[in-house]
């Protein structure tokens, strides 16, 4: 009850110092996946910005549970723990946000703030008002919809990495404000070093000890039914790692990357030497390393095709996937790789890979691929949000 009191309290002076201070120029708020570490297209934007502007106006609003890390990690970042009440008077008074998912509804805007939605990463599943039926504890499909739309409405500003996903957030959103149509600034970094052969080898050195040999990277989407109960999460590994290994050259590595909350439960004992989980390394640079992706159903597959490298694809539950879960925008066989639909087929196409260095006959669908979902990465787009955060400022 009282909890529920101090809440409220804390909604009503938040909203009402949102609505009669003015905000305070300069100031940029910035988060990541509601207060995780800083990370994607925020973090991009900021590494841009620091370049041209006072740092000590840049700010990141981190959940307290992550603020012992962060600081840890990001030592010379201002760090500011959500929901205390420097956040607020922040948050309330910022001339700029910058942040790559949803804030709460009930948190106002100040009107001369300026939202700046990064969102984060090229639609494959169905979102927002496209989602047919959504089943989350403690709303109605109806009410999610509604509360999704009245979000983006706030948006200044939305990034599309691509047209495709332009019109589906324009259609899934009810987005009517600012696209900005510059490719996603945490894609830079790929863009600009997919030919950096030095920097690739430090990389190799740094994450597997090595710069000899091919690293095939796995990277599944999230799954419901690695929940088992509250609190309590468990990775299904889709193939046997002995069956894997065999297929691989004797220098090669399988890299396992995993959704956070099911890192710890995976066990490569007595792979050790051949097989590694990631799960702190930033995902850019587990891709300038890996020679193959493979996945499902996960949106690395976009970011993973600036490289216009080898991809596989593994949905060993596509019929329950599709079936059960919110559906697909892009007709799935038209991904730039061949589909193994089960375990065996997996095994053939990497034997295939190792001895041929590539999957041959599936050019044409790559071409498409990348021209559809990568022709605006052009490796500028955190220094065109500077500018435009320069600009604005300076009016």
């Amino acid at each position: 009850m009282i909890k529920r009191i101090i809440s409220k309290v804390y909604k009503i002076i938040f909203n009402i110092t949102a609505t009669i201070f003015p905000v305070r120029k300069d100031v940029v708020l910035f988060e990541s996946f509601n207060g995780k570490l800083p990370s994607d297209n925020p973090y991009a934007i900021y590494q841009e910005l620091v370049k041209q502007t006072d740092k000590a106006n840049l700010y990141w609003g981190i959940k307290k549970v992550h603020i012992k890390e962060a600081k840890q990690q990001f030592p010379d970042l201002n760090l500011v723990p959500r929901f205390s009440v420097k956040w607020l008077w922040l948050t309330t008074r910022a001339n700029f946000w910058v942040f790559n998912s949803r804030m709460p509804n009930w948190l106002k805007k100040n009107k001369g703030t300026i939202y700046i939605q990064t969102w984060h990463g090229t639609p494959l599943k169905k979102l927002g008002a496209d989602i047919q039926d959504v089943a989350m504890p403690g709303t109605s499909t109806e009410q999610y919809k509604n509360n999704f739309i009245l979000e983006a409405s706030r948006w200044d500003y939305l990034i599309a990495p691509n047209e495709y996903s332009e019109k589906i957030f324009k259609q899934a959103f009810q987005f009517q404000n600012n696209i900005l149509e510059i490719g996603y600034p945490r894609n830079d970094e790929l863009v600009n070093n997919k030919n950096n052969q030095k920097l690739q080898d430090g990389l190799k050195e740094k994450i597997i000890g090595k710069k000899n040999g091919r690293v095939i990277l796995y990277a599944p989407t999230w799954r419901d039914d690695y929940f088992i109960k509250k609190g309590s999460y468990k990775f299904y590994m889709p193939f046997s790692l002995e069956k894997m290994v065999k297929c691989l050259g004797q220098d090669d590595t399988l890299i396992i990357r995993p959704h956070y909350l099911v890192g710890d439960s995976i066990d490569i004992k007595g792979y050790e030497d051949r097989v590694k989980v990631c799960m702190d390394e930033a995902i850019n640079d587990l891709y300038l390393i890996s020679d193959l992706l493979i996945t499902d159903y996960s949106s690395v597959m976009f970011d993973f095709a600036i490289l216009q490298r080898p991809m596989l694809f593994y949905p060993y539950d596509m019929a329950h996937y599709k079936e059960k879960l919110r559906g697909f925008y892009l007709d799935y066989n038209e991904v730039p790789g061949p589909i193994a639909e089960d375990e065996e087929k997996l095994y053939e196409f990497i034997r295939n890979f190792v001895s041929q260095g590539q999957f041959s006959g599936y050019d044409r669908k790559k071409e498409r691929f990348e021209q559809l979902f990568c022709s605006w990465e052009s490796g500028e787009a955190s220094q065109k949000i500077t500018n435009l955060i320069v600009e604005r400022e300076s009016n």
